[in-house]
């Protein structure tokens, strides 16, 4: 059976963040034999002073398969268990997790997740709509306010078109020129698409830029987005891989 789940709020200011310690969970569910995860994706939230944060107000959500035989409070246990006792003390950690979800409970989901990237939304808000939709929502600590981030990231998760994924990838040296389908053989790269979202046919080169690169989700899939190359005229590549200051916009 295939979840979604997503945790928001478990570190404080020095400390190791959200993101590496779900990644750590997921290994750990992996080892186990308590199911095969997909890639950590981050979701950011608005920022506010009536927000408090650690950095930068983002939750951190993954999906995950169960093998036969165990089920979703199986899952419920061990990101408790995990939460309760490795995160920082003074943080405020919300747990966020649901199965296959109906159209138009989907579409509540991102519309809560859209609305949490440019408003401030409440704990009842939060509970009101996990309680609607009969999702798993749960505090493991502090205020708990990390329930608000958790249930929002869930749902721009789900929509498949929010996020960056953990991570940065070197792809070849700065300057390199490589078709489009050569970098899709990477395991973490499904395709290479311009800023419209529009797919590169493989055997479009592209000019990798000097910094290294950042996947994000388009599609439902994990994406190496690129734009206009400015060094078009001396290259005739049309194409370079985006800098991290431009990934910060997904």
């Amino acid at each position: 059976m295939h979840y979604w789940v997503c945790v928001d709020d478990t570190d404080m200011p020095g400390t190791k963040g959200t993101g590496c310690l779900v990644q750590e969970i997921c290994g750990e569910l992996e080892e186990k034999g308590l199911g095969t995860c997909s890639a950590v994706s981050r979701h950011q939230l608005f920022v506010h002073e009536d927000i408090p944060f650690t950095s930068h107000n983002s939750a951190m959500s993954f999906e995950i398969d169960l093998p036969a035989g165990l089920n979703q409070s199986t899952l419920v246990d061990h990101m408790i268990t995990a939460l309760e006792t490795r995160c920082e003390k003074g943080s405020d950690p919300g747990l966020c997790i649901t199965g296959p979800l109906s159209g138009q409970a989907k579409e509540q989901l991102t519309a809560f997740g859209k609305l949490a990237k440019y408003q401030v939304c409440t704990k009842d808000s939060a509970y009101g709509l996990a309680r609607d939709l009969g999702i798993h929502l749960s505090e493991h600590g502090g205020t708990g306010d990390g329930i608000i981030g958790a249930i929002a990231g869930l749902g721009l998760r789900m929509s498949g078109n929010d996020g960056r994924y953990r991570g940065w990838y070197h792809l070849g040296n700065p300057g390199d020129i490589l078709n489009a389908g050569t970098l899709c053989d990477y395991p973490f790269i499904d395709r290479l698409v311009l800023e419209s979202g529009s797919p590169l046919a493989p055997e479009i080169p592209v000019h990798i830029g000097s910094e290294k690169t950042k996947t994000i989700r388009i599609g439902h899939e994990q994406v190496v987005v690129v734009t206009d190359n400015e060094a078009f005229e001396d290259t005739g590549i049309a194409y370079r891989t985006i800098t991290k200051k431009e990934s910060k916009m997904y």
